[in-house]
């Protein structure tokens, strides 16, 4: 019975991991382009979507799109430009990360243009009541600019005058990171009070490569409503191929919402004292996915002769820095701002985990020796547990002898053989679940390291010693290349072909750790046992690195302390060669 229960948690804990590798009137909405306008070509009016049956909205002609004017942004953290052709936000580039982990590879680029193969762009404008007949600024409308470049303390100013009696404004600003801050201005310069309704939108015109792991969300997310709402690129078509509208549409009093990529964000912050209507959408057009987030206010703003009304929002468009998104969440009060970051179910343990490997890198300097550290504190934490458990399977080598002479004996009678081992446990004082605990503690740890190494951008290109250069990635050593001796690629024909040098000394130390243990009276489960360190040393030939380590580092730490606690309970000394 009891090495059943240990075979049976070794092999949950072998489940787990490998399916974490693999699993009243409407309001007016911002518009929803449905094709680009062709340069020489008058655009059609749009009609509002909110008000069914009104007349159309007048909007702005289109430009011609062949030389745009654009405005530079110049940041600590960011470069690019927006588009004054429709005010969009639609060039940046990150200046702390590249694409690879060698300096020489381009940076990372999060925000493209329409015209480029991946169109991914910011966008604030304005939508009304059909029957006001305002004069709004298009998709394609021209502002002008009140400024040279966008950089910190240098907020610039985007015009647009309707010649109808209105005028609006887009004043932006940005700060040494990732926050930009969003005004929305209408001066109203007519005869008679209008109602507006700012609108702000994320647009990505394509549909990314994901990394596919289930422990990784990559899509539509954000916090409404004081609720995590969360959904992959295939949910949202799917829910919006079902609702023939938003995939996703809430009521909320502040909150944000955006797209994220394992590592970046683009979301948007709206005022967190003003209701608004958030919605994820997903469109077809032309056989291309599309994709938007976006916030209108739920009541219009009324805007009286002679008078001007302004909207304040937020935009955040950078890495996902978990201490940064911190300390927007405290400055901004923006709700669960750092969930952007995938901590999952075991947030309680995921991001205490990652504040305690930050605080020993910034004491170490290597997040590497980070993790060292953090596991002898780990293995420091649940000694006595671990010291009781090795103290019982020490007595369980020691009756190993009685209970296949009681197996031997009483083979035919299964119930009174239990019924006589269970005698001798209690007898000897021995609990035979014991052997489990160390390794069920240990499961819920692993798995919070595991999701920190893989979710957070601290850990991306981090490198350790020697051959590691990334710890968020696995060894790029291969013993079926006899570590680049031969010059081939094995992973071609399967990714099994791929085994590093780290999951070989985690094999190791693994089969070492396992020598320790009572064997299982039973040969078949002795058998299975065998194999353990081989079908654990493939399976983490592709995880992280990082992990990998922490892994190996925990076995070693295992035996040593296994190895002491045995030899100062004076019980005879296991022999490792014993199969």
């Amino acid at each position: 019975m009891d090495q059943k229960r240990l075979f049976l948690a070794i092999a949950l804990s072998v489940a787990i991991l490998l399916g974490f590798q693999f699993f009243g009137p409407k309001r007016p909405v911002p518009p929803v382009d449905t094709k680009e306008t062709p340069t020489g070509e008058t655009a059609k009016p749009a009609l509002n979507p909110a008000f069914p049956g009104t007349q159309p909205l007048a909007v702005a002609p289109p430009i011609d799109q062949r030389n745009v004017p654009r405005l530079q942004i110049l940041a600590p953290k960011v470069e690019g430009s927006i588009n004054l052709a429709g005010a969009r936000l639609d060039s940046l580039v990150l200046r702390d990360y590249h694409e690879e982990v060698s300096k020489e590879s381009p940076l990372v680029r999060l925000l493209e243009p329409r015209v480029d193969p991946q169109p991914y762009y910011v966008q604030f404008g304005w939508t009304a009541n059909g029957s006001d007949n305002v004069v709004l600024p298009g998709p394609d409308t021209l502002w002008t600019a009140q400024g040279t470049d966008l950089a910190p303390g240098k907020p610039v100013t985007l015009s647009w005058d309707n010649k109808a009696g209105q005028v609006f404004q887009v004043v932006v600003s940005v700060d040494d990171n990732y926050m930009f801050g969003i005004e929305q201005k209408v001066q109203n310069n007519g005869s008679s009070p209008i109602q507006v309704f700012p609108w702000s939108r994320i647009r990505r015109d394509y549909k990314p490569e994901t990394a596919g792991y289930y422990i990784l969300h990559e899509g539509l997310l954000g916090v409404l409503d004081g609720r995590l709402q969360e959904q992959t690129y295939d949910k949202a078509k799917s829910e919006a191929e079902k609702t023939k509208g938003p995939s996703l549409k809430m009521d909320t009093t502040g909150g944000w919402a955006g797209i994220t990529d394992k590592y970046w964000l683009t979301a948007l912050i709206p005022d967190q004292s003003l209701p608004v209507t958030a919605a994820f959408r997903h469109m077809t057009e032309n056989g291309s996915d599309r994709y938007q987030v976006d916030f209108v206010p739920t009541a219009p703003e009324t805007v009286a002769p002679g008078a001007e009304v302004s909207a304040t929002s937020h935009l955040f468009a950078g890495a996902k820095v978990v201490q940064l998104l911190d300390r927007y969440e405290s400055e901004y009060h923006i709700p669960n701002f750092d969930k952007a970051v995938d901590f999952g179910w075991f947030y309680f343990l995921t991001k205490p985990i990652f504040y305690a490997l930050d605080w020993l890198f910034h004491l170490t300097g290597n997040f590497g020796v980070a993790i060292l550290i953090f596991t002898v504190c780990v293995k420091a934490l649940f000694f006595p547990l671990a010291s009781k458990s090795y103290r019982s399977m020490s007595r369980m080598k020691l009756l190993a002898p009685k209970m296949q002479e009681i197996r031997e004996r009483l083979k035919d009678e299964p119930q009174k053989m239990q019924g006589e081992i269970m005698q001798l446990y209690k007898a000897e004082k021995v609990n035979p679940a014991s052997g489990c605990l160390p390794m069920v503690v240990q499961i819920p740890v692993f798995f919070s390291l595991y999701k920190v190494i893989f979710v957070t951008i601290e850990m991306r290109h981090a490198p350790f010693f020697g051959w590691i250069h990334d710890l968020s990635a696995i060894d790029p050593t291969n013993v079926f290349t006899l570590f680049g001796l031969i010059p081939w690629d094995p992973t071609q024909i399967s990714h099994l072909l791929h085994l590093g040098a780290w999951p070989l000394i985690m094999g190791v130390t693994m089969f070492f750790q396992q020598k320790l243990n009572p064997a299982p009276p039973d040969p078949v489960q002795a058998r299975i046992f065998q194999f353990m360190p081989i079908i654990f040393t493939f399976m983490l030939a592709r995880f992280p690195a990082g992990l990998v380590i922490y892994w190996s580092w925990n076995n070693t730490l295992t035996i040593l302390q296994q190895w002491t606690i045995m030899r100062r309970t004076r019980l005879p000394k296991p022999a490792l060669a014993r199969p």
